[in-house]
């Protein structure tokens, strides 16, 4: 996916400001739109879009084909008519700067209900044909979804592998018993669905109308609890009587631990999705694509050969760590030549850090997929250091730091001496805009394709403005900027650096 000059923004929608508690899909995010186009940017990236359980993580969710209910805009479902003025008037104080997830869900779900119910009452044709034709399009994920997040709430949230076991094996009879009885709360669930996607694609729309693409974000692995692996468990290796998990997918040690990262998600059973001719994997490009523009593949190299630990019985589930696994061979070449023959010449990025072998580069470079360089991971090494600028390839993307990372100001800070002599050696000096500044314009500099930068680091803010902590189990993904962060000055200033190192955004039509 070699691509022309350009830049953009990594932001979550959960980290838009507002006044519900956490960021939507509402008036926010079209202002941070407009602050894209108006400062000459081509992409906004963002995290998995999907439902989250617990611990909130994007990259652990109950599905990986739907939204995520929370991101509905409850003022969007007012202008629809499914809400009155009433409805948003009595809201609670929620933070500014972080997302309280338990409050917000509390507050938003009885909402959400209430829309759902005036659907049902009061829904013009044109809508219930909509509706209708959402649920249609989209059943070969959205029923299994929809009753599957039903049935969780009538287990009290149990996972469902510890349901009954006619549901757990999925027995038909028991399925349309089920359906049955639980026809509303399915229905809210599709309902929910039709919200987000009917929100994200006018979203879309009015990016793409201002040249913006979208880069989303598919993590190899899905969760354990999720619809994914209860209604394809053939797809997973899994125990064949309990469907619990022996094994699950993590890394050795590296960067971000030194005991690896054991993410407790099942791995694949590669020879029978190797005999459906991947059709699961290919269902799930296809519907990422219906909603974003580009897709960045979280854990590239599982495609090649992927990290596998037994699991210990003897050990708790908190104690276990990621250090004994095992490198296991994928079929990746032959997935993503079906892949192409399937889809076409595919708009992927690869996230190729860590351990990778020359396997998994020859992979990459094989179906042209752009790979990751990181701005924090450059100092303190040798020349040879692969994430300093002179090394890049063109067709790559250049971060300051990512979702995983701290924001620059909070990694230049905690860094020992050592390194900040290796750093001032690199820039001479650092320079009274700052070291954010500093990596921002080493990377629109550098010669690769596509520099992406947290927007984080262009407000300048430390450590308490980090996303995501790895190894850590809770306190992550709360972070929301205020609204006054984005003002036109730092727009001009952005769209001035973006021309000066040639990634500024053209109108259609035009030439610079």
């Amino acid at each position: 996916m070699s691509s022309p000059r350009a830049s953009g923004v990594l932001l979550h929608p959960t980290s838009f400001p507002g006044r519900y508690g956490m960021g939507d899909l509402g008036l926010e995010a079209y202002q941070f739109i407009d602050f894209l186009a108006a400062s000459g940017q081509q992409y906004w990236q963002v995290l998995p879009l999907g439902p989250t359980g617990y611990g909130n993580s994007p990259y652990m969710c109950y599905s990986a084909l739907a939204g995520n209910p929370l991101l509905i805009s409850l003022e969007l479902l007012q202008d629809s008519g499914f809400l009155v003025d009433g409805d948003l008037w009595h809201v609670p104080e929620f933070s500014g700067d972080r997302v309280e997830f338990e409050k917000v869900i509390a507050y938003k779900m009885p909402l959400f209900h209430k829309a759902c119910n005036a659907f049902k009452e009061k829904a013009s044709g044109v809508q219930r044909t909509k509706f209708a034709g959402f649920c249609e399009s989209k059943a070969y994920w959205l029923d299994d979804y929809a009753i599957f997040m039903a049935l969780k709430e009538a287990h009290s949230g149990a996972s469902w592998y510890q349901w009954e076991p006619e549901l757990v094996t999925r027995s038909q009879a028991a399925l349309e018993q089920w359906g049955e009885r639980l026809n509303s709360e399915i229905t809210f669930h599709k309902f929910l669905q039709f919200a987000f996607f009917s929100q994200w694609s006018q979203l879309k729309q009015y990016a793409g109308d201002r040249d913006i693409q979208i880069i989303g974000d598919i993590p190899i692995y899905v969760a354990h609890d999720s619809a994914d692996v209860w209604a394809n468990p053939e797809n997973f290796c899994l125990n064949k009587e309990t469907y619990e998990l022996d094994m699950a997918a993590g890394v050795p040690p590296d960067y971000f631990s030194a005991t690896g990262q054991l993410w407790g998600n099942p791995v694949y059973n590669w020879e029978h999705l190797q005999q459906t001719n991947f059709k699961w994997w290919v269902q799930r490009f296809e519907a990422m694509l219906d909603y974003v523009d580009v897709i960045r593949i979280d854990h590239f190299r599982g495609f090649e050969s992927f990290w596998v630990v037994e699991l210990d019985p003897e050990v708790a589930p908190e104690d276990r760590t990621a250090e004994k696994g095992e490198w296991v061979k994928a079929p990746g070449k032959d997935f993503f030549e079906t892949l192409r023959e399937k889809l076409g010449k595919l708009p992927i990025l690869a996230e190729d850090l860590g351990v990778m072998t020359p396997e998994v580069e020859d992979l990459r470079d094989t179906f042209d997929f752009p790979g990751m360089r990181i701005l924090q991971f450059a100092f303190g090494s040798d020349p040879g250091n692969p994430f300093l600028p002179f090394n890049y390839p063109r067709n790559c993307v250049v971060y300051t730091g990512t979702h995983d990372n701290d924001t620059t100001v909070g990694w230049y800070e905690s860094r020992e001496e050592w390194e900040h002599e290796a750093i001032l050696r690199f820039f001479g000096q650092i320079s009274p805009e700052g070291i954010h500044w500093d990596l921002i314009r080493l990377a629109f500099s550098s010669v690769s394709n596509l520099a992406i930068i947290p927007l984080q680091d262009f407000f300048g803010l430390g450590t308490p403005a980090r996303m995501n902590y790895p190894g850590k189990p809770s306190g992550n993904w709360e972070w929301r900027y205020w609204g006054g962060l984005i003002t036109p000055e730092l727009a001009e200033r952005i769209k001035s650096l973006t021309h000066t190192f040639g990634r500024i955004c053209q109108p259609k039509g035009t030439q610079e």
